[in-house]
């Protein structure tokens, strides 16, 4: 059946367009329950038995959520207990306009076969199907559609001869929807009414989100914050300059300040600073807000003091004005909320005083988040632990916002908990590869065919051997070099063809783009594709035939490149095992804490891999970029504004020495340069500081950006090829090469240039993510190592100074921490600071300066266990009333005889 319907519209050109859309509805879309008779469906999702214990429904049931219980209670639909579920295509298309992660939430649920989900698809349903009256809202029009879909569904299970009591239930939280369809002869209850009356379940009763205003809002008590503008309002505000649009930035180390990036054209912004709450106006980190510029004579400088939070738990918002500097920045206030990016966090309860209470405050591991009140009544069962809690509004007279609880991760201090609390909160995906993603692997047992060999060429006979560290089994590359007829040497790099197996658009391709990165923990690994191929099937391992993609060079004497070739190409490697550690755990054998810590170590081999890989890129980025100029995916690094130099160039100075930073070429140089006698460790501080200078590298689509230059390889172009087994920017670039020299075939979205920049936005993204979430992992196991060795004694360097405090690199352990000496709120020594030098004077004894060398004790600070930190305090120089004594090394117990 075909509905069909005309309108005409007025072009920009002042014509006039006919417009008709066709609608198909069919007699043939199935409901889905294995009780029907009627419909014709192999394979039912919805079950016989639909039982779920319910003081409400003492029947089997189904149940039939409408778009705004989806869209604010997924925490509740994903829980194990709700299953035979019926989606209605309404609302998952209203859904999928409004959230998109909600809209991945319910797809995933739908797609986990235990929960029996089913998709009913209403608005081809011939029988389902309402045409939008005269006068009626799309949003009225839409519950109607809900409505008639689960009075169909209700007079057609009545039909099945075993369909007993089975009912269908309506899930609406709109009371006019609810009263509606108890006129029809529905079954409806609101959500709350619906979760109350389950049997065994009380914990989904916390699950629960506030969504009306009326819920959301405390009665009583005084406002707090002024009233956010409607988006029209916003909208035209911003239209006439008088509003700025920008990303809300929290400041992690200050909650009474925050600042909103307002994007530029190009890769321009400007920083607006908000000082106090009623500016912040319940904005939360990353949030896209609508601010309102203060004039000129109002703007003020951000607080250069390091300020610890101590979370204090009265609601009394402390009035704290930042501190004048000569940097004044534009200031403003937050006058209303464009997009929300809340999210589930991590953290743990803070348990109410009052007893019996429900309500309790829940602070977040993200410094950067505010503190959440939720209602739960488990609160004493979840002290101690780890939760996920979801906001679910901020009313204008609470000073927090509003959330519920969503789960338990379990104790605080676990490993397990806390790898998962970290890989959570930088968004790691790392759930268990579907079904789905895994049928795209190959069969076993595989082996090389005949028809890879036809087409790839055989590079068995030459010695081909892979450089990596003790355990590695991810092996993406190696390498060979031999001596060519003519003298000159051929040197090949050969990289995992993790493309062969990994085809475009399938499901395995889709899960890899995603995770984008494979992220590596202290002692875990979370891949970005399935085990079978990152550890066997596309790694390079010793003495196995694999498939490579390889970049082959002819080369003189002096290295340089006569000839370049890419080609397609299977190998048997030689393993050569080399030890390399970073910043790493010696890890007890049978408790897995960490018992030793050592920094990395460097060896020529290192230099020599590398730099063949970087070679490699390059070579790489030259040939796609030559075949493909708009659709390319490149990496580059944009060169640091001058003005990041500043601490480089003032520290350097203060030791007598010149820094040039005209250009990345200029800046090595006096970096190579700069060495103090007496003094080796100098250039190695330099570097370090020199590299917290630098931007960050980002991925790019070539048609997208005129800039491509690699400043920190000074190269003009640049890309990743070398790592597809843990990195999905080299599979789309190995995917571009080999359809430059017509190994394989080409796709759309392969040559769309705004595709590939989405993709790039998204890899940037993960990439970012995963250096976090590594260095978490890497804190947290500090605090392991240094949890049970008392107190340290260690010498260290000045890394930077600041207002109130110094903050010390100790080398030996690759560990930065702060030594203080004015905390907030309490009464500190005399100190005089130098923005210039920098320098910083304590009590007139003592100047510190950047690389000075100091002594600290080192110990663990496990008094706030969800925040704990490794604290440092000043032993030398020695300044009366600030510095400690140098304890005494604990003696060894004697071991008793047994």
């Amino acid at each position: 059946m075909l509905k069909s319907k005309t309108f005409v519209k007025k072009t920009r050109s002042g014509g006039v367009l006919k417009i008709v859309r066709e609608h198909y509805l069919r007699d043939d879309i199935w409901c889905g329950s294995e009780v029907c008779t009627e419909c014709k469906d192999d394979s039912p999702v919805l079950q016989r038995d639909a039982f779920i214990q319910s003081r409400l429904c003492t029947y089997p049931h189904y149940l039939i959520p409408d778009t705004n219980v989806v869209l604010h209670q997924i925490d509740i639909l994903e829980d194990p207990v709700m299953r035979n579920v019926v989606i209605l295509q309404t609302v998952l298309q209203e859904v999928r306009h409004r959230s998109a992660p909600v809209y991945k939430r319910i797809k995933d649920a739908i797609h986990e076969k235990e929960k029996h989900f089913y998709t009913f698809t209403n608005e081809h349903h011939r029988e389902t199907f309402v045409e939008r009256e005269q006068g009626e809202s799309a949003n009225d029009r839409n519950d109607r559609a809900i409505r008639v879909a689960a009075l169909w569904y209700n007079q057609h299970l009545r039909k099945a001869p075993c369909a007993g009591e089975l009912r269908v239930v309506l899930l609406t939280n709109d009371q006019a929807n609810k009263e509606k369809a108890t006129e029809d002869g529905l079954l409806a209850y609101r959500c709350e009414e619906y979760i109350k009356s389950l049997i065994g379940n009380p914990e989904l009763v916390d699950r629960l989100a506030l969504t009306s205003n009326e819920q959301n809002e405390i009665t009583g008590g005084r406002v707090l914050f002024p009233e956010h503008l409607p988006l029209s309002r916003i909208q035209t505000g911003i239209k006439n300059g008088t509003f700025l649009q920008g990303t809300f930035r929290a400041n992690r180390d200050n909650y009474l300040e925050a600042t909103v990036f307002v994007h530029g054209e190009g890769e321009d912004g400007t920083e607006v600073l908000l000082q106090g709450l009623q500016n912040l106006n319940r904005a939360v980190h990353q949030d896209i807000v609508a601010v309102e510029l203060f004039p000129r004579e109002r703007w003020a400088a951000p607080s250069a003091a390091v300020l610890e939070d101590d979370h204090a738990n009265d609601e009394d918002a402390e009035e704290e004005e930042a501190e004048k500097t000569s940097m004044l920045k534009p200031t403003g206030r937050v006058v209303g909320i464009i997009k929300r990016n809340w999210r589930p966090f991590c953290g743990m309860l803070t348990q109410s005083q009052i007893k019996e209470a429900t309500r309790h405050l829940f602070t977040p591991a993200d410094r950067h988040i505010p503190r959440i009140r939720i209602e739960t009544r488990q609160a004493s069962a979840l002290v101690g632990h780890r939760i996920i809690v979801a906001i679910d509004g901020w009313p204008r007279n609470s000073r927090y916002p509003n959330g519920h609880f969503v789960r338990n991760l379990g104790g605080a201090g676990d490993k397990e908990t806390e790898t998962e609390v970290l890989l959570l909160e930088h968004d790691v995906p790392h759930q268990p590869f579907s079904k789905a993603v895994l049928s795209f692997l190959p069969r076993m047992p595989w082996a090389i065919t005949e028809e890879d060999l036809k087409v790839r060429a055989d590079l068995r006979h030459l010695c081909v051997c892979s450089v990596d560290p003790p355990g590695c089994t991810d092996i993406d590359d190696a390498l060979h070099c031999r001596e060519l007829d003519n003298g000159n040497l051929e040197v090949g790099v050969h990289i995992a063809d993790v493309s062969h197996f990994i085809r475009p658009g399938n499901a395995l391709d889709q899960e890899a783009a995603n995770r984008g990165t494979t992220v590596y923990l202290c002692g875990k690994r979370i891949d970005m594709v399935p085990e079978l191929l990152s550890s066997d099937l596309c790694s390079l391992r010793s003495n196995v035939d694999r498939l490579a993609f390889s970049c082959v060079w002819e080369m003189n004497r002096n290295a340089e490149i006569i000839r370049t070739h890419f080609t397609k190409t299977f190998c048997c490697c030689r393993a050569l095992t080399l030890s390399s550690p970073e910043v790493r755990f010696h890890m007890d054998s049978e408790t897995h804490d960490p018992i030793d810590l050592q920094t990395k170590e460097l060896k020529d081999t290192n230099s020599m891999v590398e730099e063949f890989m970087l070679l490699a890129n390059i070579s790489v980025a030259q040939k796609i970029y030559e075949e493909f100029s708009e659709c390319a995916l490149l990496r580059k690094h944009p060169a640091p504004p001058l003005s990041n130099y500043d601490i480089l160039v003032k520290a350097a100075k203060s030791r007598d020495l010149e820094i040039h930073t005209d250009s990345a070429k200029a800046l090595a140089d006096s970096l190579n340069a700069a060495v103090l006698g007496g003094f080796p460790y100098f250039n190695t501080l330099l570097r370090i500081l020199a590299t917290r200078c630098m931007m960050q590298a980002i991925y790019f689509c070539s048609g997208m950006d005129s800039d491509f230059r690699h400043y920190g390889l000074a190269s003009p172009i640049y890309t990743h090829f070398t790592s597809p087994i843990r990195r999905y920017s080299d599979i789309i670039v190995h995917r571009l090469l080999a359809v430059a020299i017509n190994a394989d075939g080409t796709y759309p979205d392969l040559m769309d240039k705004h595709k590939q920049s989405t993709l790039c936005n998204n890899l940037n993204y993960r990439h970012k993510m995963a250096q976090y979430a590594q260095r978490a992992s890497v804190a947290f196991h500090t605090q392991l190592f240094f949890k049970n060795k008392g107190i340290l004694n260690e010498e260290g360097f000045i890394l930077f100074v600041r207002k109130n405090a110094i903050i010390i690199l100790i080398a030996k352990f690759g560990l930065e921490g702060t030594v203080f000496f004015k905390n907030k709120g309490k009464p500190g020594p005399k100190l005089s600071f130098d923005s210039e030098g920098p320098s910083l004077t304590v009590e007139d004894q003592h100047t510190f300066h950047m690389f000075d060398k100091v002594k600290v004790t080192v110990t663990l600070d496990a008094s706030n266990i969800q925040h704990q930190k490794i604290r440092m305090a000043l032993v030398e120089p020695v300044i009366a009333g600030v510095s400690v004594a140098w304890p005494e090394p604990a003696a060894k117990k004697p071991k008793l005889d047994r």
